[in-house]
């Protein structure tokens, strides 16, 4: 292969969010201290991330699992989890290591105690993604949950009602949603719960991804936010590509002198991005 000279940068405001560095924090003093840990899910939507955590010491488990687990400590993930697992967890006499991210206990605790009993909940948001779980919960499993607007078409929804969204879902389709429900008559209260660390970075990556002939995007496949920000990279720049390790990089999408730009989402770890970086160095 001819040598391909390129010019590879990280995009500086890609890689993880507060949420998700205070969860891997806990995690690792923990592991540090006492060798190995439950956890309730996979700790970040990243398959790397999650072996690295593992080869320490990280036990991932589900909520099957939690059932039948007494006398340890568990770590409760940013996504936050529903009231049902806290109970669990009283009964168990398990020891909760709470890391969910302030911005979803923010919004848990407005859906929780913000309405009337018989006042009906819209979450915008992915069917069975853990956040959403976890919101669901504190309605006891009344909120209606839609990932677009085509599934409300099949709901008899009442005349008012109360809009909120997963916390890393696309600002402008939120507002279109709410824009949309409007024009077809509803008394909808929409309640913006967006976070603006995911939301910034629409503008941010806009920005960084012009400057480049070919962009990387690096995220894990179940990455919600993910999938959200690699669609604002392909909108600015059609020669994005999307990976999820090293191993998926492919030589024939670069030509020489090409100037690339790395990013990635917000369960994307830095030692990720590097690793792409010196692997395209290497061409």
């Amino acid at each position: 292969m001819s040598n391909l000279n390129l010019q590879v940068n990280i995009d500086k405001s890609s890689g993880f969010c507060f949420g998700v560095v205070y969860a891997i924090e806990m995690a690792e003093d923990i592991l540090d201290n006492e060798g190995y840990l439950y956890c309730l899910g996979d700790i970040v939507h990243n398959d790397e991330e999650v072996a690295r955590l593992t080869n320490r010491g990280l036990k991932i488990i589900d909520h099957e699992f939690l059932k039948n687990l007494k006398n340890e400590k568990v770590l409760i993930r940013a996504h936050g989890e529903a009231p049902s697992t806290y109970q669990l967890a009283l009964e168990n006499n398990l020891t909760l290591i709470d890391a969910s991210c302030p911005v979803v206990l923010k919004l848990q605790n407005r859906i929780k105690n913000s309405h009337d009993d018989n006042e009906q909940v819209l979450i915008f948001g992915k069917h069975g993604h853990a956040e959403v779980i976890g919101l669901q919960g504190q309605t006891a499993g009344k909120a209606i949950v839609f990932q677009d607007l085509a599934e409300l078409d099949q709901v008899e929804l009442p005349a008012k009602f109360t809009l909120y969204s997963q916390t890393t879902k696309s600002t402008d389709k939120f507002y279109h949603i709410k824009d949309e429900l409007l024009s077809r008559g509803y008394e909808v209260k929409a309640n913006d719960t967006i976070c603006r660390q995911v939301s910034n970075r629409y503008e941010e990556l806009e920005d960084f991804v012009s400057h480049y002939d070919k962009i990387v995007f690096v995220s894990g496949k179940k990455s919600s936010n993910g999938k959200v920000l690699y669609d604002v990279c392909k909108k600015y720049n059609a020669n994005s590509y999307f990976i999820s390790n090293v191993e998926e990089l492919e030589q024939g999408w670069f030509a020489e002198n090409d100037r690339v730009g790395i990013c990635g989402a917000t369960s994307t770890p830095m030692w990720l991005m590097e690793n792409v970086k010196a692997a395209l160095e290497q061409y």
